[in-house]
């Protein structure tokens, strides 16, 4: 099996010959390398059609630079986080998710991917959650997950434990998408639509592979 998955754009000016770069992080990799799934980084919207040919599913993984909110109709706040020297990852996400939707091919989107999957089928985001995240810290927190529900077949049960790393979250939920689990406060975790999942923690960060295991084995 091979995936496509969303190279994301990274700045270090720590070497200013080589400062920027497009790369994806380590904890997939060794993931998908256990259970033996080849992983396809995708970088540019060039020769989409051959990208979606040679691979199996999508993802859409995180991403420090926000979608810009002019896709769902608003104006950016000073909480949003754009990029004025990178653009091309709205772009990107949105291509690459039309693409593989168009060829039925199952998508997966990973904190900023389930907020890619939602505003590009419509939705909208809540462009700055107050007092939710500090970088200093991960926050471990609490979600419930609906019935009939991919997470309700994975782990066999209505509550987990998930990471915390975002300030932006789903706002109006995209047509035909059905929230499949909430936190405390009431931010959607998950969502989804056929063959279509987004969750909004990480977690290739926590190492689940029992989440990846499933998806594959559910999905394909």
């Amino acid at each position: 099996m091979i995936l496509a998955i969303t190279g994301r754009y990274e700045k270090d000016d720590r070497n200013k010959y080589f400062s920027e770069s497009i790369c994806y992080n380590k904890y997939f990799r060794d993931i998908f390398e256990k259970i033996d799934v080849l992983l396809f980084p995708v970088a540019s919207t060039t020769k989409l059609e051959d990208v979606v040919n040679i691979c199996d599913g999508l993802i859409v993984t995180g991403r420090v630079i926000d979608i810009n909110p002019k896709y769902y109709g608003e104006e950016a706040i000073e909480e949003t986080n754009l990029c004025s020297d990178y653009d091309k990852e709205d772009e990107l996400d949105f291509n690459l998710i039309n693409a593989f939707y168009e060829a039925n091919k199952p998508i997966l989107g990973i904190c900023a991917g389930i907020q890619s999957i939602n505003v590009c089928f419509g939705g909208s985001l809540c462009q700055d959650i107050k007092n939710h995240k500090k970088k200093e810290e991960v926050k471990m927190h609490p979600i419930y997950i609906e019935e009939a529900t991919f997470l309700e077949k994975c782990y066999n049960t209505n509550k987990i434990e998930v990471n915390s790393f975002h300030h932006q979250a789903i706002n109006r939920l995209a047509e035909n998408f059905k929230i499949a689990a909430t936190s405390e406060d009431g931010i959607v975790e998950a969502i989804e639509c056929g063959n279509i999942l987004g969750v909004q923690w990480h977690p290739e960060q926590m190492m689940d592979m029992k989440f990846f295991k499933t998806w594959v084995d559910l999905y394909f």
